[in-house]
């Protein structure tokens, strides 16, 4: 199995900036591929960011230009640097992962508040 923890939320001011983290634990070795989700109150969720463990990314077109996803050198870390965020970002981040066996694998979420 994998276990998945998110940390980095917070509250921030319109334009400011924040970096969500997403450690694994567990069967890293069989993870392909780590995603950014994100669900506001009455709205669907959606995928923001995603990386393969090869390094491909892709981005969603509301945040293309102001979010990058990475990973770390042992692929155990995720990370999703927030700039210029704006009102509209505001919502629960959940990181997920997709590994074989297949499976599919989601943390608790992390809140960010973007407000002035």
């Amino acid at each position: 199995q994998v276990q998945l923890v998110e940390s980095g939320g917070g509250l921030v001011q319109p334009g400011g900036s924040l970096r969500l983290s997403c450690a694994a634990s567990g069967s890293i070795y069989s993870i392909y591929n780590w995603g950014w989700y994100r669900q506001a109150p009455g709205k669907q969720r959606e995928l923001v960011a995603s990386i393969t463990s090869g390094g491909s990314t892709s981005y969603a077109d509301s945040v293309k230009g102001r979010f990058t996803i990475s990973i770390n050198n042992g692929k155990n870390t995720v990370w999703l640097q927030m700039n210029s965020l704006k009102p509209e970002d505001t919502a629960l981040y959940m990181c997920s992962v997709k590994a074989w066996g297949p499976r599919d694998y989601w943390g608790q979420g992390t809140q960010v508040t973007v407000s002035s």
